[in-house]
């Protein structure tokens, strides 16, 4: 039987008793959600698949992402990026709070703070992650919590990006790639740099590139690792085999020797923008540049082959033709249509 008393503002303590089983009490912050509460645990205990909260007041959140780091993250293709992610977490405040203590509002209020601090997709991304490590331990993992993080409403992602090289950044970026400061890193960079323009490849897969993958003789390369998990081909510009060429090789397979993940390529492009004046450029929007610049001369399915997408609707994404370039194809388009009616 279940008792509910108010004790204070926004506060209810609810308690189950049921024969066989220790008491149970947890505090909400509305009737209803402790009316909600205390049904699920008698359906629960009625089924017998009870399990006491008990046990979570010995776990803290730290606890579960530290597992979800050595069993889960490993196995994902983005493990660093989410390693990264799960440091961040641990590393706040929240994480040192025991499972049986967090709430929905807990994690609201974490929300809130990050979006003071951090774009509303990273926010996002931390909520989607915290949300998948409840999933897997509850079904996974037998801990008997309520999926407190679902209940969350996450931030409205960031409209999509329309970043691209202008004028003659590309010039001064490849001219500061080579800057003094750079030192051993200036090839490596220049060669990533040279490398997502010409193919429209992802930092990661440019930086997981290894040497038995590059087939110059045909004109193209093979990725067994790719974001959507699906393995593809790509073809080679004549630019790009001549920087494949023209990089060294050493008794690694690897091909990009001095950046070991995207986090360290990123920290470098910045400063070369940096030091060439360059504002709001990132290195994924060079995949910008190259799908645009590739989309009026190729059908949208073999321009969604090219780039690696699983749906047609992410070439609508990365078009991003400026102003000036829309009035050349209108032009264009209109010229044509008059030449016909002409004939």
């Amino acid at each position: 039987m279940a008792s509910i008393s108010r004790r204070g503002d926004y506060q209810f303590q609810v308690i189950v008793r049921r024969k066989g089983y220790p008491s149970q009490t947890k505090t909400l912050e509305s009737h209803a959600e402790a009316q909600e509460w205390a049904r699920d645990v008698e359906s629960q205990m009625d089924k017998a698949q009870f399990m006491s909260r008990r046990a979570l007041k010995q776990i803290t959140l730290h606890d579960i992402l530290e597992r979800y780091l050595t069993t889960v993250s490993p196995k994902k293709r983005g493990y660093t990026t989410e390693a990264n992610r799960i440091k961040q977490l641990q590393r706040h405040p929240i994480a040192q709070r025991s499972l049986d203590t967090l709430n929905s509002s807990d994690f609201a209020d974490y929300r809130d703070a990050r979006l003071k601090q951090v774009s509303p997709t990273t926010a996002r991304l931390e909520l989607a992650l915290l949300s998948n490590l409840y999933s897997i331990a509850i079904n996974e993992w037998s801990l008997p919590l309520t999926h407190e993080v679902k209940k969350v409403k996450k931030p409205t992602p960031n409209k999509g990006r329309t970043r691209r090289l202008v004028g003659d950044e590309k010039e001064r970026l490849l001219i500061a790639c080579h800057r003094p400061q750079q030192r051993g890193s200036a090839v490596w960079l220049e060669a990533c740099v040279k490398l997502a323009l010409e193919t429209g490849m992802r930092a990661g897969e440019i930086l997981s590139l290894e040497w038995h993958q590059i087939h110059l003789e045909e004109g193209y390369l093979s990725l067994q690792e790719t974001k959507n998990g699906s393995e593809r081909d790509v073809g080679l510009t004549h630019e790009a085999i001549a920087v494949f060429a023209a990089l060294p090789r050493s008794a690694s397979q690897r091909v990009i020797t001095t950046f070991y993940d995207t986090s360290g390529l990123d920290r470098a492009f910045k400063r070369a923008c940096k030091a060439a004046g360059i504002q709001g450029l990132r290195f994924h929007d060079l995949r910008h540049d190259t799908a645009t610049r590739l989309a009026p001369h190729l059908k949208v399915q073999d321009l969604a082959k090219v780039m690696g997408w699983e749906t047609l609707q992410m070439a609508m994404r990365y078009y991003n033709p400026t102003g000036s370039e829309m009035s050349q194809m209108v032009r264009k388009a209109s010229d044509s249509s008059a030449s016909d009616r002409c004939i």
